[in-house]
């Protein structure tokens, strides 16, 4: 994908050798939700707790760690909940201007840990969920939530990760 860029402040994202893994969750989403990656510019911080705690305290006014947080290049939000999201709009150069995408290695890692998934793909469920959100894409209510989540399970699926909403067989 030509239009990504991935900042890394954190070597620990090293590990997961996250600049591949970032190029094939952006393309599989952009090109399910018939969109050419080629065209679309997202940038990626990969970061620490205490990056995305600042973040998220200036930016949501919570001052505490999250594993994700997105800021899209413009708001396309769904008119009605549950509804298909506006697509994005082209610059006069013809790029699609999407957005940029936040992640902290300890929240993902810790979470990964929790639910027993490798961290790789964790990490990719997250940057198809923040793709989403740049596109549009929510969780505010429940029908917002079904086509977010009913999306990222199919673009998931496409990549052959398991679905990450699964209920534990063990329960």
């Amino acid at each position: 994908m030509d239009n990504l860029d991935i900042v890394v402040e954190t070597s620990a994202w090293e590990s997961i050798d996250l600049e591949p893994l970032a190029a094939t969750a952006c393309e599989t989403t952009l090109r399910f939700l018939a969109l050419p990656p080629d065209l679309c510019d997202v940038t990626i911080l990969a970061c620490d707790d205490a990056a995305i705690a600042a973040l998220n305290a200036t930016h949501r006014n919570k001052p505490t760690p999250t594993n994700v947080l997105s800021w899209p290049a413009a708001e396309r939000g769904a008119a009605t909940p549950g509804g298909a999201p506006l697509p994005p709009t082209p610059d006069p150069d013809g790029t699609l201007p999407l957005g940029d995408i936040a992640l902290a290695y300890e929240t993902c890692a810790a979470e990964a840990e929790e639910a027993g998934t490798p961290m790789r793909h964790h990490t990719t469920h997250l940057i198809v969920h923040g793709v989403l959100h740049l596109l549009g894409y929510d969780h505010e209510t429940d029908p917002d939530a079904a086509l977010m989540e009913g999306l990222e399970v199919k673009i998931l699926g496409k990549m052959g990760l398991d679905n990450p909403y699964r209920v534990s067989q063990a329960e």
